[in-house]
């Protein structure tokens, strides 16, 4: 794994769209994945995924501490883009198409005892989902307990989302306690 997380750490694949800066956590044994989309300009700047509040808001969603979250024997973070794609006209660009073809199934062929992988956002689940996938990303998350046992699906939370989860309040009242209870149940078997 170390070698292959070295790998990545010094790849330049997209060298000619953007400033490569990979940012990928795992270890053999990290028992939850997190598949987002990219890393934004402040995980960028200091090379710690979820370091924004984007991590704060999705920690609490997990109800995860930071030593927790940040632990890689219980927490991979592999995005869909391990780069920050750059800004767009209404925020960050999508994430860079070649990662995730080129590393993700290397590093899950890595990954001994995944229990969960947590798909963020839509380029999450249509990679990993397929023809699965609903129509919206609203309606992906609303049928999460589909893809159980292996995914759940999340929109971003992104302080941009605030108001999809205004519009969507069952994912606050009904969702996250049972993303709660999920993971409660994997790190208590630790």
């Amino acid at each position: 794994m170390k070698q292959l997380l070295d790998e990545i750490s010094s790849c330049t694949i997209c060298k000619d769209f953007i400033q490569p800066r990979p940012v990928v956590k795992a270890t053999e044994s990290s028992k939850i994945i997190i598949v987002g989309q990219a890393p934004g300009t402040k995980v960028h700047a200091s090379g710690i995924p979820w370091d924004d509040a984007s991590g704060k808001q999705l920690r609490k969603w997990l109800s995860v501490s930071d030593e927790e979250f940040y632990n890689s024997e219980l927490f991979g973070i592999i995005p869909m883009g391990f780069c920050y794609p750059g800004k767009g006209k209404s925020g960050d660009l999508p994430p860079r198409k070649e990662c995730a073809p080129k590393w993700h199934q290397p590093l899950f062929d890595k990954l001994e005892q995944v229990e969960l992988v947590l798909l963020i956002g839509q380029y999450a689940q249509k990679y990993y989902l397929k023809e699965k996938a609903k129509r919206t990303l609203t309606d992906t998350v609303n049928h999460y307990e589909e893809y159980l046992p292996m995914y759940f699906t999340l929109p971003h939370p992104s302080p941009r989302n605030r108001f999809w989860l205004s519009k969507n309040p069952w994912f606050e009242e009904h969702v996250i306690p049972k993303l709660q209870q999920r993971v409660k149940s994997i790190l208590n078997k630790l």
